[in-house]
């Protein structure tokens, strides 16, 4: 995939960002690492590998999808100046690095409401998406939501938890009545022209570098709505900067590939396969001419085919 636009980042450094002493590998991070390798031997793409707060059932009356009452307008106003502030400061201090943003333009061009995918592999990929998001100038004129796992909004404890329930989240959940309210909602979000972001691998592997197969559920939905996917993929390098944990920063490459479409000439299950195909396809193609390896997984079922 060819990028006619591409945008460098120039991120601020401390002046004495060189002066880092050498730290101990976190045990917990490498056990990570090591059920990361074991869930894709087991081809178990959609398993998370780090433990979740317990998920609490959201129920109707404890979401405000729309942000209809005052309330809730209040803190998405709050809650999204102190993620601004947030993300800037994680910018600033080097705790998150955007080396490149490539496409930029096929953000740019879309008019419409869009369901955008990203891989998920890190908890600060979504401020990464948020932060070209706002770059584009698409802030101006849209939103951008975010699809969250249900415990992330009913029991994240903290200021991630303040702002999984007000920084224009859009929450899962297991009871099915707030389900119809979730799906109603997307559905009034898409048509009124703003963006969803949305993880269709359904699991967050830390800094997992390929792609993983996808679920249908933003396929689906974009179909149902008559409007395009717009798929990004993170990919990354080791910066000479070391977090708390002993392993390197990652700077990124943000790479928005050309939106997909539905084909009018095809039924939404057509469709929803179409774009679900043509999504991995274009994420394929990243990988591989990023790292300069052919996309292969240790599971021995993915030879025959990756996508679930």
């Amino acid at each position: 995939m060819k990028s006619k636009g591409k945008i460098l980042v120039k991120i601020r450094r401390n002046k004495q960002e060189n002066i880092q002493e050498p730290l101990e590998k976190s045990q917990y991070r490498q056990e990570v690492l090591k059920k990361i390798e074991q869930l894709e031997k087991e081809g178990k793409f959609d398993v998370d590998a780090e433990d979740d707060p317990p998920t609490i059932v959201l129920t109707p009356e404890n979401v405000d999808y729309l942000r209809k009452k005052m309330t809730s307008k209040l803190k998405r106003i709050f809650a999204n100046e102190v993620g601004e502030r947030f993300l800037d400061n994680l910018l600033k201090n080097n705790k998150l690095i955007i080396k490149e943003v490539r496409g930029i333009e096929n953000l740019n061009k879309i008019s419409t409401g869009a369901m955008v995918t990203c891989n998920h592999f890190n908890p600060f990929d979504c401020f990464t998406v948020e932060k070209v998001f706002r770059m584009s100038g698409k802030i101006e004129e849209k939103r951008l939501y975010k699809v969250i796992r249900e415990g992330n909004y009913t029991n994240f404890p903290g200021l991630y938890g303040f702002f999984f329930r007000n920084c224009d989240t859009l929450p899962l959940s297991s009871n099915k009545r707030t389900m119809v309210q979730f799906m109603r909602a997307v559905d009034t979000l898409l048509q009124k022209g703003d963006f969803i972001l949305i993880y269709p691998e359904q699991s967050m592997w830390w800094n997992y570098r390929k792609p993983k197969p996808l679920k249908h559920g933003a396929f689906k939905m974009a179909v149902r709505n008559n409007v395009p996917v717009i798929p990004i993929f993170i990919t990354m390098e080791d910066s000479d900067k070391i977090d708390g944990e002993g392993f390197p920063i990652q700077e990124y490459t943000v790479n928005i590939a050309e939106p997909i479409y539905p084909d009018e000439n095809l039924s939404q299950r057509e469709n929803t396969e179409m774009m679900l195909n043509k999504n991995f396809e274009v994420w394929k193609e990243i990988y591989e001419n990023f790292y300069g390896i052919p996309l292969e997984y240790t599971t021995e079922s993915d030879k025959e085919n990756v996508n679930v």
